[in-house]
């Protein structure tokens, strides 16, 4: 297997690979093509059956100036150190990887995954973000 340098920790790097490998399995017995929705169901049932701990739709306050504006939920915050973000389109666009440099901003989270199902392997769809 190819390595290559990462400023993040072996623990770290081990909670991104379960993960993905989480996300694989659900999308090998899924494929593409269904809503958001349903691949978010499967994968917090596959990260449970590994026993990586999840918050799915968890929410973060928006602040402003000091002041709170709104909420926004993320899709998943994995052991609270990963922020999943889950797509089903049919190519991810350049404000998808910003949202999801936001989101980990929010979070506080120095890695995130934005993962798209709708590709034919899912390898394909699956983008990493460090900050």
């Amino acid at each position: 297997m190819l390595t290559i340098p990462t400023p993040l920790s072996d623990d770290l790097e081990e909670l991104v690979r379960k993960t993905i490998g989480c996300c694989i399995a659900v999308h090998r017995e899924l494929g593409p093509g269904l809503l958001e929705v349903i691949y978010s169901k499967a994968i917090g049932k596959e990260l449970a059956a590994a026993g990586i701990a999840y918050e799915r739709e968890k929410k973060y306050s928006v602040m402003y100036r000091g002041e709170h504006l709104c909420d926004q939920w993320l899709d998943f915050v994995v052991a609270e150190q990963l922020v999943l973000e889950v797509k089903s389109v049919e190519q991810l666009n350049p404000v998808h990887h910003s949202q999801l440099l936001n989101y980990m901003r929010l979070a506080r989270v120095r890695v995130g995954l934005l993962l798209n199902f709708n590709v034919v392997v899912l390898k394909d769809g699956i983008r990493r973000k460090i900050l």
